[in-house]
């Protein structure tokens, strides 16, 4: 193939997608004018003409945000059928004047057969091709011939599939909608009730699939999944940051967001406990223990009530408040709600505590005693209202640790836990955003009477005169701002969680209950799980999803990583998961992976070494993965270098990412952080070693972590 062919290629397709921005700055304009007509109907004054102005204004307003969305690449693909029919696929669907289709949207039925056609059923298709582009300006084009027998066919490049993956990555995900194979299509196309269970390895392209999958369930029914929502969890904030801009690029701006640590409204974290301290605070047995925590007094609560009435003087003591607050914790299902029942009980137990000889009334005493000021004050400081996080600020206290854990904690753990509430609640761990779920829903809400504010009608009474403040057309030009909803929103219509196989049993009833009513879609694989009991996490992810249906996918091709690079991954996670999913690596580059050991007091000049030296070697991005504790350091050694080339995280925050390189520092060390039971260190190193696309180099003071038969070169 010359160049000379490959050139005339992408002039072709650079007249054709010239066609397609020229008619999407003709629609536009087209846009503009209705919306401005629509706003000049308002003058009119007849009775239908603020309605018709505002249909005609929700239509342009939702015509303009479609065309002005940020479509990079906006034709990506193109199929050349048996029939002599080409389609163009790309992100938007577009018809020229004469209604024949410029572009096919990539979710339509017709676009299908870009992602489903393979050699053996190649679904009429004779030439498959992927268009690269830059904005309007094509680059590139690859080709796959599923005819061989088709006659005058151009064919260019070595296949659509490798020419992406032998491109660098950059720092946000790349957008692989032209690149997804049959395998992934299948479960990006898959019904919509129920729960969608993606399972594969590292590379597979689970994540992709996800975010293909959320952009065409609201495609397919976009009054349903955007009306009630679609949720989105990952695992960080650097993990929602790499995939974010890949839904918009999608034309998809509605789905919401969040990583664990955000998932609770009112609640932020970035921070994660050590291994163990995690293991404790996800573990199902958390569930008792913060019951028995908010049926303890608060700290500071008052150990007698004493009230005079009639010339008498009424005592609770500490053992009959004692009695109370265990009767009212077996009737109250959440104190915060039992307030008034509260002052109730205790009116009733200072009647029982009144002297026998005395003829009070009943009624009037429960009506004088029930307004007491000392009475409110009492009731205020024994039975407060609670906030969670104010709850995991008593458990600086080891003692009420120990009490609420039971025989479930030793000594050590609970100082631990301790420990770790200490900066509570202004530094809670991601960890702790699932308790003060737990929390909120063991506490429940304060009774509080209907109150409907004038701000929920969209009118305001300022000067006595009624102003109308929007229309539904107005709003709908900030597309960004979902519609209000209440705090700890429960009715989302599709809940999309990627890397579930870290999510602790806690996490998974704080995902279940934002997803009582949705459907589900979930991403992950057992041999990168950090969660030390997958058997527990297993029933906490049955419990969350209520017994709904289940339909399974696996992906089995790795597309990331080189072979070399995964054959010794993989040979690293098997000595802990024999049975683990491994998929099969396609691409090879003929360069291993390179393990170096050294002395204790080198260790900072060679990984620092290591990364200037592929720097030199790649692109793209490079991935420094240190263990947690060490990070901070390993950060600090390479301050500098690669001029924003270079990322530096911990295992944990490196899930789902990828890296053209990665320099993994101290191997050992991530194994023994993360070592909480299962296999589980090694889990963590696997997720490390397989986040690189082309160079891999390990750089470590102890070869232990190494398979046997596998070799490191010592460096002088």
């Amino acid at each position: 193939m010359t160049e000379t062919i490959r050139h005339r290629e992408i002039a072709n397709e650079q007249r054709h997608v010239d066609r397609v921005y020229a008619r999407v700055d003709t629609l536009r304009a087209e846009a503009e004018r209705i919306h401005k007509e629509g706003h000049r109907l308002a003058r009119a004054r007849t009775p239908g003409s603020l309605v018709e102005r505002d249909a005609m204004v929700y239509h342009a307003a939702r015509r303009l945000r479609e065309l002005d969305a940020e479509y990079e690449g906006l034709v990506f693909g193109r199929l050349d059928l048996r029939e002599g029919e080409v389609r163009h696929v790309g992100r938007l669907g577009l018809r020229d004047t004469d209604y024949e289709p410029l572009v096919i949207d990539w979710r339509a039925p017709g676009a299908a057969a870009f992602y489903q056609a393979t050699a053996e059923e190649p679904m009429g298709v004779v030439r498959r091709r992927v268009i690269r582009c830059s904005g309007p300006k094509v680059l590139d084009v690859e080709d796959d011939l599923f005819d061989v027998d088709a006659e005058a066919v151009t064919v260019v490049g070595d296949g659509a599939l490798l020419g992406a993956l032998a491109r660098a990555r950059g720092t946000r995900m790349r957008d692989i909608v032209a690149t997804i194979q049959r395998e992934q299509d299948e479960a990006i196309r898959a019904p919509a009730g129920g729960v969608t269970l993606i399972e594969g390895g590292p590379g597979t392209g689970k994540t992709a699939v996800a975010l293909h999958r959320a952009a065409h369930l609201l495609y397919r029914d976009r009054r349903r999944y955007e009306g009630a929502g679609v949720l989105l969890v990952g695992p960080s904030p650097v993990f929602m940051s790499y995939v974010e801009r890949v839904l918009p690029s999608l034309g998809e701006e509605t789905v919401e967001l969040r990583s664990l640590g955000e998932v609770v409204d009112g609640v932020r974290s970035d921070r994660l406990d050590p291994p163990a301290v995690a293991a404790l605070k996800g573990s199902f047995r958390m569930r008792r223990f913060l019951r028995r925590v908010v049926r303890e007094a608060p700290p500071g609560a008052p150990t007698e009530l004493r009230l005079v009435y009639g010339g008498q003087v009424l005592r609770l003591r500490a053992a009959d408040l004692g009695r109370l607050r265990t009767a009212l914790n077996s009737r109250l299902h959440q104190p915060n709600a039992g307030v008034a029942e509260v002052r109730r009980a205790a009116v009733e137990a200072l009647w029982r505590a009144r002297p026998e000889d005395v003829s009070w009334s009943a009624r009037r005493f429960a009506e004088e005693v029930a307004d007491r000021d000392e009475l409110d004050r009492f009731v205020r400081m024994w039975w407060p209202v609670l906030a969670p996080a104010e709850v995991l600020g008593w458990l600086t206290d080891v003692g009420r640790v120990q009490r609420a854990g039971g025989d479930w904690l030793s000594a050590a753990e609970s100082e631990a836990l301790a420990s770790s509430w200490r900066g509570a609640p202004a530094d809670l761990s991601v960890a702790d955003v699932a308790l003060v779920d737990e929390l909120r829903e063991l506490l429940g809400e304060p009774r509080r009477p209907s109150v409907r504010r004038r701000r929920d009608l969209g009118i305001d009474f300022a000067g006595d005169t009624l102003r109308e403040l929007s229309t539904v057309a107005d709003r709908h030009f900030a597309p960004r701002e979902r519609a209000p909803r209440p705090d700890n929103y429960d009715g989302y219509a599709h809940v999309l969680v990627d890397e579930a196989q870290d999510l602790s049993p806690m996490q998974w009833r704080m995902l279940g209950r934002r997803g009582q009513y949705a459907s589900w879609t979930i991403v992950g694989d057992a041999a990168q799980s950090a969660w030390p009991d997958l058997t527990e996490a297993d029933r906490a992810r049955r419990e969350a999803l209520r017994g709904k249906e289940l339909r399974r996918f696996h992906l089995g091709t790795n597309y990331r990583n080189s072979a070399e690079i995964f054959e010794f991954a993989a040979s690293v996670v098997r000595r802990a998961v024999p049975d683990a999913d491994l998929p099969n690596a396609v691409r090879h580059t003929g360069v291993a992976p390179q393990h170096r050991l050294v002395p204790p007091a080198e260790l900072p000049a060679s990984a620092s070494a290591a990364v200037v030296e592929v720097l030199g070697e790649v692109e793209g991005t490079v991935g420094v993965i240190a263990a947690a504790g060490r990070r901070d350091d390993v950060a600090t050694w390479l301050n500098g270098t690669g001029e924003g080339r270079v990322q530096v995280v911990d295992p944990m925050r490196a899930k789902g990412l990828e890296y053209d390189a990665v320099v993994v520092v101290a191997p050992d060390e991530i194994v023994a952080e993360a070592a909480t039971g299962s296999g589980s260190g090694v889990r963590v190193l696997y997720v490390a070693l397989t986040r690189a696309t082309h160079r891999l180099i390990t750089v470590g003071t102890n070869g232990s972590w190494l398979p046997d038969g596998q070799a490191a070169v010592t460096k002088p």
